[in-house]
């Protein structure tokens, strides 16, 4: 049944660490909020093993640290509801925003969106025929099928070589492979990977398809600079591939009411305000330099204190 009567101060979307931290801190302003996760609550976090870059928590599980912060939520009495929202509006008239779910409809006077970003495809031939059956996006979740198996890591990034060295633990070679000549990832990770025996990076390379029946059988790749192609074999289900080239960010809901990049990230300010008053983000979703743990820690703080002093300013209690 929906909800009309009680107007919120403000409702949160995604309950990864940056809803997690505006919840925090809505709650250290009394704002009255709720916060809606479709997911699991911590966001991609929950799937990393170990994190070793949150200052004061080194080598902290994510799923553990996860959990600390919506216990820390909670226990300064944030509502976090398992709902997906499928909607979202903004009543010209009242300023108000109305967040449908499946089950209710919840109306605030701000709107906090940090739902995040989901994997981007690497657009392969045979990436969504085999995906979840040789392909993945989640090392942490799926290297355990690969233990003692080649894998190959479709990506140069800090996520790419990151898991990839998860991978490490599990397979019996990790194949890096790399559109461009040159890793963008830390350098220390990429010292770590050059150092390790089981890792061979393959520089201007792409992969171009994947084939076999219901597991893969084979991967083609190219070489970029020469275009050649080559294939590699193995018995059904003797490899996998792991692509880790970026995220989309979820913006389907709010993308009528903001500004987005090239790249589909929404573009806000340093008070991670929008073009549409009273609509605030956080986290991977918007456009910036260093998408960490950390860094939506931090817009969830400052999209919280923004949407407090919001209110004080334009909106009467």
């Amino acid at each position: 049944m929906a909800d009309t009567q009680k107007v919120l101060d403000t409702v949160i979307i995604g309950a990864g660490p940056a809803g997690l931290t505006a919840g925090i801190y809505a709650q250290r302003a009394l704002l009255s909020n709720v916060i809606l996760e479709q997911e699991a609550v911590g966001g991609q976090i929950v799937l990393t093993d170990t994190v070793d870059n949150y200052p004061g928590i080194p080598h902290a599980n994510g799923y553990t640290l996860a959990d600390s912060m919506r216990k820390q939520a909670e226990d300064l009495g944030a509502k976090i509801v398992s709902e997906q929202a499928v909607s979202i509006t903004r009543d010209p008239e009242t300023n108000l925003f109305t967040t449908k779910t499946a089950e209710k409809t919840y109306v605030s006077k701000i709107l906090i969106v940090a739902g995040g970003a989901t994997p981007r495809k690497a657009g392969f031939e045979g990436e969504d025929q085999f995906a979840g059956h040789g392909v993945s996006y989640c090392a942490t979740c799926d290297a355990m099928f690969y233990r003692n198996k080649p894998v190959y890591v479709v990506g140069g990034g800090n996520s790419a070589a990151e898991e990839a060295l998860f991978l490490t633990k599990f397979a019996s070679k990790v194949i890096i492979v790399i559109r461009k000549d040159h890793m963008r990832a830390q350098a220390s990770v990429q010292r770590q990977l050059e150092e390790n025996d089981k890792v061979e990076i393959r520089y201007l390379t792409s992969v171009v398809k994947l084939e076999g029946n219901q597991l893969a059988t084979e991967i083609t790749l190219k070489h970029n600079d020469t275009q050649e192609t080559y294939s590699e074999s193995y018995e059904e289900g003797g490899f996998g591939v792991f692509v880790f080239v970026g995220r989309v960010p979820a913006t389907n809901l709010i993308k009528d009411m903001v500004d987005v990049d090239d790249h589909g990230y929404v573009k806000s300010d340093e008070a991670m305000s929008t073009k549409t008053p009273g609509l605030f983000v956080a986290g991977d979703i918007r456009q910036k330099m260093l998408r960490q743990i950390v860094t939506a820690t931090a817009d969830g703080a400052i999209a919280a204190t923004s949407a407090a002093a919001y209110l004080g300013q334009h909106i009467a209690s």
